[in-house]
């Protein structure tokens, strides 16, 4: 447990750090997106930064080496139902950092453009993305078990927080906001 909290804390210290940064990108992307007489600059680099700053620090977790077993399970709900047995705030840890992963993705991509505000697009978008980062964890070998449970798991958070932040923002987007 005293791990999780250490990891916790890094997450806050580094999000401390990050939030001018992100203000910052926030402006500056904004300002250049003016000039290029963007339809929207404003809401499209709050959106473009938010997913980046709210998935870069999942994935570097999940990127980073471990001493775990390096494996796969591709037995849909086979490691949700073997968790189940483990103590609540290991199921917390997995079942919440799993469904956070690709949260930012999916609050903010159809924000971010009309055409992705459909919870079926945006369930594509971070299933294929889960399933790049489950290889990736699998081929490089970084000691930790990719799992089709993880790819559900993360793909349903996205889903969820689109279905979260959708209904406030599908009407205001316009049809074209990002110019082709």
């Amino acid at each position: 447990m005293a791990r999780t909290w250490e990891l916790w804390g890094n997450v806050i210290i580094a999000g401390t750090f990050a939030l001018p940064l992100a203000l910052l990108a926030i402006l500056l992307l904004s300002r250049h997106r003016v000039r290029a007489s963007h339809p929207a600059p404003l809401r499209t680099s709050i959106a473009d930064v938010g997913i980046v700053v709210g998935t870069a620090p999942w994935i570097w977790m999940i990127l980073t080496p471990s001493s775990g077993q390096t494996g796969v399970s591709l037995v849909p709900f086979k490691d949700l139902t073997e968790l189940a047995s483990a103590p609540w705030e290991a199921v917390l840890v997995q079942v919440g950092g799993n469904l956070l992963v690709f949260a930012a993705l999916g609050a903010l991509l159809p924000v971010r453009s009309g055409g992705m505000s459909s919870t079926a697009r945006v369930a594509a978008v971070a299933a294929a993305f889960s399933v790049l980062v489950e290889l990736l964890q699998y081929a490089l070998r970084l000691g930790r078990f990719s799992s089709i449970d993880d790819v559900i798991l993360n793909t349903a958070g996205a889903v969820i927080a689109s279905l979260v932040t959708r209904r406030w923002w599908a009407g205001r987007i316009p049809a074209r906001t990002v110019p082709r």
